[in-house]
C-alpha cells in the first residue's frame, strides 16, 4: 500500500474542540493556546467561528482572538463563516481563509442552521461569490458524510452531490466529515471512493471523530487510498453533541505519532504540540483523551 510522502495537518482545536468545551475559556487563554500551537510548526489553524453568540457563545470573541494571536509565516489561520454576516466580520478581522458547513443529510441541516441542504447551497454560492472578490479562499465541509444522528445512513451518493457542489461553487478542498463518528475503514473507502469520481483526490480532506475508537483506522485506510489532508484536534479536545460523553475529535497527538511511525512527513513538532494541549487541559477541566498525550505526560510524572 503506498502512503503519500507528506500530510496536511488542519488543526481545529480552538474552534471545532474547544466549541464543544463547557468550561469558558477567556480570550488571553485562546490566544495563548493558538500561540503555542503556531509554534508545533502545524501548517493550518481554525482558530474561531463567525457565528452568532447565542449559537455558540464559545465562539462570541472572535475578532478579538484574531487580533490577538502571532500569526506564523507559513501556517494558514483560518475561521468558520455560516453566512455573508459572518465571512464580513472574518474579512474586518483579518481572515484570510474561511469555511463553510455543508450537510449530507436534510435533517441534520434543519436541526443544525434550520435550512435544508438546497438552501443552505444557495447561501454557500453567495459567500463564495463574495470571498472571491475579497480575495478570501473557502474551504467546504460536509457534516454526516459517514451517517447521520437523525436518519441513521447517508448515501454517498448524497455525499458526493453535495461535495460536487461545494467544488463548484468555488472551495479549493472539501472536508469530509463524520460527525457522529460512526466511520469505519470500509465505510470510509466506500464513500471516498465515490467521491472521488466528482472532487479530485487533491482536494479531499477527513476528518474524523474518535467516539467508537476507529479515528487512526479510518486515517491508515484514507491514506491508502490517496488522501493527504486531515483535520485533528490538539489533545483531542472537544466531545461529540451527539453522544454526550464519548470522545470527540481526533487528537493530532495521535495522528502525528502515526504519521511518524510510516516517515510520512508532517513538519509539526510533537514535543511542542505536547506542550500546547499541556496549557489548555487544566482551562477545560478534564482529562484529554490523546492516548499520545496521556502516555507522554503519565512517563513525565513517572520520572519526576
Amino acid at each position: 500500500m503506498r502512503h503519500p510522502s507528506q500530510v496536511t495537518i488542519v488543526e481545529v482545536g480552538p474552534r471545532d474542540g474547544l466549541q464543544n468545551e463547557a468550561a469558558s475559556i477567556s480570550t488571553a487563554d485562546k490566544i495563548a493556546f493558538v500561540d503555542r500551537l503556531s509554534a508545533t510548526g502545524v501548517p493550518v489553524i481554525e482558530v474561531s467561528a463567525f457565528v452568532r453568540p447565542a449559537w455558540v457563545p464559545q465562539m462570541a470573541d472572535a475578532s478579538e482572538v484574531f487580533a490577538g494571536i502571532a500569526r506564523r509565516d507559513g501556517t494558514r489561520y483560518a475561521a468558520l463563516v455560516p453566512n455573508l454576516a459572518g465571512l464580513e466580520r472574518a474579512h474586518a478581522a483579518g481572515v484570510r481563509e474561511v469555511s463553510i458547513f455543508a450537510a449530507a443529510s436534510d435533517t441534520f441541516s434543519r436541526r443544525n442552521i434550520n435550512q435544508d441542504i438546497d438552501a443552505s447551497l444557495d447561501i454557500y454560492r453567495a459567500v463564495c461569490a463574495r470571498a472571491s472578490e475579497l480575495q478570501i479562499r473557502v474551504r467546504g465541509y460536509v457534516s454526516t458524510a459517514f451517517g447521520c444522528p437523525f436518519e441513521g445512513e447517508v448515501a454517498p451518493a448524497r455525499v458526493a452531490e453535495v461535495s460536487e457542489a461545494l467544488m463548484n461553487m468555488g472551495v479549493f478542498e472539501v472536508a469530509l466529515s463524520d460527525t457522529i463518528g460512526i466511520a469505519h475503514p470500509g465505510r470510509v473507502r466506500g464513500v471516498v471512493s465515490l467521491v472521488a469520481e466528482r472532487v479530485p483526490l487533491n482536494a479531499l480532506a477527513l476528518h474524523f471523530h474518535d467516539t467508537r475508537g476507529t479515528a487512526l483506522a479510518n486515517v491508515l485506510t484514507a491514506l491508502g487510498l490517496g488522501i493527504a489532508t486531515f483535520d485533528a484536534s490538539a489533545g483531542g479536545l472537544g466531545g461529540c453533541p451527539y453522544a454526550p460523553g464519548a470522545t470527540g475529535n481526533l487528537a493530532t497527538e495521535d495522528l502525528v505519532y502515526v504519521l511518524n511511525g510510516l516517515g510520512i512527513a508532517t513538519g509539526v513538532d510533537l514535543n511542542a504540540l505536547v506542550q500546547a494541549s499541556a496549557f489548555i487541559e487544566p482551562l477545560v477541566g478534564h482529562p484529554l483523551a490523546s492516548r499520545y498525550y496521556q502516555a507522554t505526560m503519565a512517563s513525565a510524572q513517572g520520572q519526576g
